[in-house]
């Protein structure tokens, strides 16, 4: 019985010890990241990957076709000197490692940046295919909203572009004039609300689509942050104008010219959120 009441004190006071021991902390690395997006503009080729080929990362992106918008969003991307590669998407292992575009840029860390490649991809076609790599960091518009479009139209050459309220009219001056293709245009800044895109060749009174409603967003709520959009304070969106598919290629099929619209720029988050 006194072996018992020995083993059982040392056991209380080892457990007394250990309750009193400083809990282990485990330090994680801080990493400074930038946010990367892969958009297809190549109106003559088929699906392709961007990946990382430096270091490990979910900053992949798969199977994006020729105007995808299933992957139009940023990925976290470690910042600093990065080497990024385009390859042909394929279940064939020939066809997978087919590089189309080798990269080396500097990720800046809190920006965002969009990957594109746009013009043909056949030999002699005229723009040629390009990888450029835009810096999407338009100034914070504040209590308003700021807008760009984006001419990636290969062959459509120049356009104009208009924005105005849902439920007015076109203004007669546009608000990109000219924008040459394979270029981004200027932020403009306007006050939020539904906003409609009017899109044009330079100069000319036809429009190349359809006018279509920009990405809108969505209000903050009591536990959730606002998703940025044009009715959002403080959010920047672009118009990417995309060309018609070259016919017979291997290009996902599209008759006409269209837009699509994404966010280049978050509202501020809402306190106690």
């Amino acid at each position: 019985m006194r072996r018992i009441l020995k083993a059982s004190i040392l056991c209380l006071a080892a457990g007394v010890l250990n309750a009193c021991s400083p809990e282990e902390v485990t330090i994680t690395e801080d990493i400074p990241t930038a946010g990367v997006r892969f958009i297809h503009a190549v109106p003559d080729t088929g699906a392709m990957d961007m990946r990382p080929v430096d270091i490990v990362e979910n900053s992949t992106f798969y199977g994006v076709g020729f105007r995808g918008t299933s992957l139009l969003f940023y990925k976290n991307a470690r910042a600093g000197s990065r080497h990024f590669r385009i390859f042909m998407s394929g279940t064939t292992q020939a066809v997978a490692s087919t590089v189309v575009k080798d990269t080396t840029v500097t990720l800046e860390a809190g920006h965002r940046y969009t990957f594109i490649l746009w013009g043909f991809a056949r030999p002699g076609s005229n723009p040629g295919m390009k990888l450029d790599i835009i810096d999407d960091n338009p100034a914070d518009p504040g209590a308003n909203v700021a807008l760009r479009i984006v001419n990636a139209g290969a062959g459509l050459g120049a356009i104009d572009g208009r924005f105005y309220t849902t439920g007015g009219t076109p203004p007669t001056a546009a608000s990109w004039a000219a924008v040459p293709e394979l270029t981004a245009s200027a932020y403009v800044s306007t006050a939020p609300g539904s906003i409609r895109y009017n899109v044009r060749t330079a100069g000319s009174a036809t429009n190349l689509f359809a006018d279509a409603t920009a990405l809108a967003g969505v209000a903050a709520s009591v536990d959730l942050e606002a998703q940025p959009g044009t009715t959002i304070a403080g959010s920047a969106v672009s118009g990417f104008v995309f060309p018609r598919s070259v016919a017979g290629s291997t290009a996902a099929n599209f008759t006409t010219p269209g837009i699509i619209f994404v966010w280049d720029r978050r509202p501020p988050r809402a306190p106690g959120l």
